[in-house]
C-alpha cells in the first residue's frame, strides 16, 4: 500500500527553488529545536543547482543552523571529490565553500577509494545516528528523479539488498558508468522527511507512472521510497506536472 504525499506545483523555475529552500530552512530549523542538530542527505544532478546556490545567499544562508547541521549525499559516484562527476563536489563548490559548516559536520563518501573500502566506512559515517542495529534516522533526504525513474543511484531492474545501509553500484546501466555508492530504501524510508525536486518535461510522463500509476518499483526505482514513520514530498514544475492536473 503507498504512503501518501503532499504534491506541490510551482509555475517557474524561480517559484520552485524559493520553495525548496524556504522548506529546507524550516525544516532545518524545526530539527535543531527538537533534538539540537540537523541531519541532511543531498542529491546530485542539475535540479537542485540552484538550490544550493539560495542556500549560500542571503536570507537562507542567514537562517540555516550550520553549526548543527550534518550532511550526507544519497550517492557518490567512485571519483575523487575534484572531479566534474563528484556529487560532494558541485556542493562544495557551490554551498560548503560559502557556509560555516563544521568540516567534521560533513560526511562524505570516500569516491577515491576502493568500492568495498568506501561502502564501508560510509556506513560507519552513518552509524551515530542510528540507534544499535537500527537503520540511521536522518531528518532529512533530498532526492531527484530520472526520466527513467531511478532516484539516487536506484536504478532499474537492480537489485537492492534490503537489509543493507549502503550498496555498491557496478553494473552499468543506460550508458552511465558504474562505481557509484547509493543509499538504500531502508535508509531513505527511516528519514523523517524525505523530498523529490523534479523538473523539466522529459520526467512528466514518468512522474505521473510513479505517483499514479502500477506499482512496479523494480521498473520505477522511485516507488520503492515509501517513508516507515516521516513524510514524502513532491516538489515539481508545472512542466514536469503536465500531465497531473486530471488526476489531483
Amino acid at each position: 500500500m503507498r504512503k501518501p504525499f503532499t504534491l506541490h506545483i510551482y509555475e517557474d523555475g524561480a517559484a520552485f527553488n524559493q520553495a525548496a529552500a524556504k522548506l529546507l530552512t524550516n525544516l532545518a530549523q524545526e530539527a535543531v529545536a527538537q533534538h539540537g542538530r540537523f541531519s541532511l542527505a543531498l542529491c546530485g544532478g542539475g535540479t537542485p543547482t540552484e538550490v544550493y546556490k539560495l542556500l549560500a545567499e542571503r536570507p537562507y544562508c542567514d537562517e540555516m543552523p550550520w553549526q548543527q547541521t550534518h550532511l550526507f549525499w544519497g550517492d557518490e559516484r567512485l571519483v575523487p571529490p575534484d572531479d566534474p562527476g563528484s556529487n560532494y563536489g558541485q556542493v562544495a563548490r557551490l554551498l560548503l565553500n560559502k557556509v560555516p559548516v563544521p568540516s567534521e559536520n560533513i560526511h562524505r563518501a570516500r569516491g577515491e577509494w576502493e568500492m568495498e573500502t568506501a561502502v564501508a566506512d560510509y556506513i560507519e559515517q552513518l552509524r551515530p545516528f542510528a540507534n544499535e542495529n537500527e537503520p540511521p534516522v536522518l531528518d532529512l533526504i533530498l532526492l531527484g528523479m530520472g526520466s527513467d525513474g531511478h532516484t539516487a543511484s536506484l536504478f532499474p531492474g537492480s537489485p537492492v539488498q534490503e537489509s543493507e545501509w549502503v550498496i555498491g553500484v557496478t553494473a552499468d546501466y543506460d550508458g552511465r558508468p558504474a562505481q557509484r555508492l547509493s543509499l538504500t530504501p531502508q535508509v531513505i524510508n527511516c528519514a523523517r522527511h524525505v523530498i523529490f525536486l523534479v523538473t523539466g518535461h522529459s520526467k512528466a510522463e514518468t512522474l505521473q507512472n510513479v505517483l499514479y500509476g502500477p506499482h512496479q518499483p523494480e521498473t520505477l526505482p522511485a516507488q520503492r521510497i515509501q517513508p516507515v514513520n516521516g513524510t514524502l514530498t513532491w516538489l515539481t514544475d508545472t512542466a514536469a506536472a503536465q500531465h497531473l492536473s486530471q488526476l489531483t
